[in-house]
Order: structure tokens, then C-alpha cells, then sequence
């Protein structure tokens, strides 16, 4: 699985660990100067492929703007693979029912998301024209496209199988995405949380095709409802709803950051990769991210 890439062994093999007194011993022989001097590769490009990354930007054309547009979109990529794989290790632990350890990357994943909407604002510059100049040399190419932000999506609950027919060519990437539609979500997890707790959650919802996409249950707005009346500072479970809550808040804000990004540049055109453009981002805007987390609160 991809998401544990961050950990194989190749990335970090060929960086000698240094331990704080080899440290200390270094700069008390150098007085405190850097080191300049070393036996192979800088050993922050062995760790960080810096030299790599700085290759994956090929622009298709000479506009300058265009190089603006690419990279951006590069670094939500690595923010979309970053998100997911912390949101990972939380749902790993509320299976095991470590309900106060998913908090951490619960509110790492709401901070890396909130970065990830800050990557917009490198984008407010362009205008229809400045777009328009590069355009056409994308094809059919479109975000709508990303395998990544279609495995963050699958992850937080919005499931649409039919969104992974773009990729039965890629085999890898099209049975990753299938094995993601056939294991729960993170909020199927929750709701499971809720059931282990001693909620009253319905056996049609916890025994429901996870392939297809949750609807909203009265009854697990009643869990939250009754949750978050319980004030005690112990109350792991009315935490775990708000760093949920921000997750899908600011997940929320992305996907209305891009809707107008795609006014400012396109108007309503038809989108690179054949969708209705606007039109359709505006309607995916209903599907709720943790949608009783938000209905609960008229309750409340």
C-alpha cells in the first residue's frame, strides 16, 4: 500500500543517524560552523529528494504562469497523499478503540488541510486569459483525474464507484482504489466507535454495503446529540467529534476554495476532463463529509 511508502527502509538507509552527543561533539571540534564537507550526497537530498522533486515540473509551454499552475497542483498532490495517511493512522486506532491516540493525527490531518487550502491563494492571480494561453495543451487532462484525491474522498465517506473507471487502465492504481471502496470508510469506523459504546446504532447501518455512500441515520445523530451534552473533560468521544468536525470543515473549504477557483479562471466552461465544470463541482458541494456531525447540531 502506498501509504506506507513514508516508511520503507530505502528512504532513509543511506542517512547515517547521528546521535546528540556525536552531535555536540561535532560543533564543539568545528566552533558551531556548519558542516560543508561530506564523503557522498548532501545528506539532506538523500532524505528528502529535494532534487528529484525539483525535476517532476515539465510545463507543456513557455508561459510563465503555467509554472505557477503545475507546481500548486503538485503540492496538493503530496498534501492529498499527506492528509490521507494521517487520517489512516486514526481510523487504525478507533478500530482498535484508541479513541484519545486518534486525536493527534486527527488534528495534524485538519492542519495539513488547512495548508492545503492556503495552496490556492497561489492560484488567485489567474484570470480567464491568463488560463486560457495554456490551456489547450492539457488535453483532457483534469484534477477531476487524481487518483490521491479520489482515496481521500473513498477515505472521509464520499464514495461513488463509478469514479474509478478512469483508471482500469492502471491497474495498480485501479485496485487500490477498489480495495478502498471495499473496507470501510473512517466515518464507517466512527459510527462502529459509536456501536462498541453503547450506542443505539441500527443494524441496517452497520451491516450496509460500504462500496455505496452513507446517509444520514437518526439515530447516530441522537449518539452525537447525546455526546456532546456530556460537558466532562473526560469525554474522549464529544473530542474525537470536533477534531472530526474540523477535518470535514476544512476538507469542506477545499473543495469550496476550488469551486471558486474554477469561477475566477473558467467561468462556467466545460471542464478539461469532459465534466460540466462549475456546474458539477457546485453540485458535489451537497455530499456532506461526516453529515451527522453536522445535522445533530440542530438538536443540540
Amino acid at each position: 500500500m502506498e501509504q506506507m511508502e513514508l516508511r520503507s527502509p530505502t528512504l532513509t538507509s543511506a542517512v547515517r543517524p547521528v546521535t546528540p552527543q556525536q552531535r555536540a561533539a561535532k560543533a564543539a571540534h568545528t566552533g558551531g560552523k556548519p558542516t560543508l564537507e561530506f564523503a557522498g550526497r548532501v545528506p539532506y537530498d538523500v532524505y528528502t529528494h529535494a532534487s528529484t522533486l525539483h525535476q517532476l515540473q515539465q510545463p507543456l509551454s513557455d508561459d510563465p504562469g503555467e509554472m505557477s499552475f503545475l507546481m500548486v497542483t503538485q503540492i496538493m498532490e503530496l498534501y492529498f497523499g499527506l492528509t490521507r495517511y494521517e487520517l489512516l493512522q486514526a481510523q487504525a486506532m478507533i478500530r482498535a478503540d484508541q479513541v484519545w491516540d486518534a486525536l493527534a493525527p486527527l488534528r495534524r490531518a485538519g492542519l495539513h488541510l488547512e495548508a492545503l487550502n492556503a495552496a490556492w491563494r497561489g492560484l488567485r492571480w489567474m484570470t480567464p486569459a491568463d488560463f486560457n494561453r495554456f490551456r489547450d495543451l492539457l488535453g483532457e487532462a483534469s484534477g477531476f483525474q487524481s487518483a490521491m484525491y479520489r482515496q481521500l474522498e473513498f477515505l472521509l465517506g464520499l464514495r461513488d464507484p463509478a469514479l474509478i473507471r478512469p483508471f482500469r487502465r492502471h491497474p495498480d492504481v485501479y485496485d487500490e482504489l477498489r480495495e478502498t471502496l471495499a473496507v470501510p470508510s473512517l466515518w464507517d469506523d466512527v459510527v462502529a466507535l459509536l456501536a462498541r459504546h453503547g450506542f443505539d446504532v441500527p443494524a441496517e447501518v452497520l451491516d450496509r454495503d460500504v462500496s455505496v455512500e452513507h446517509e444520514t441515520h437518526p439515530q447516530i445523530e441522537s449518539a452525537w446529540v447525546a455526546i456532546y451534552a456530556d460537558n466532562a473533560p473526560d469525554n474522549h468521544l464529544r473530542m474525537l467529534g470536533e477534531a472530526l468536525t474540523e477535518v470535514a470543515d476544512q476538507f469542506g473549504e477545499w473543495r469550496w476554495q476550488h469551486v471558486k477557483a474554477v469561477q475566477r479562471t473558467m467561468g462556467a466552461k466545460v471542464g478539461s476532463g469532459g465534466s460540466a465544470g462549475l456546474a458539477w463541482l457546485q453540485r458535489s458541494m451537497a455530499r456532506v463529509v461526516f453529515p451527522e456531525l453536522w445535522s445533530a447540531r440542530t438538536s443540540m
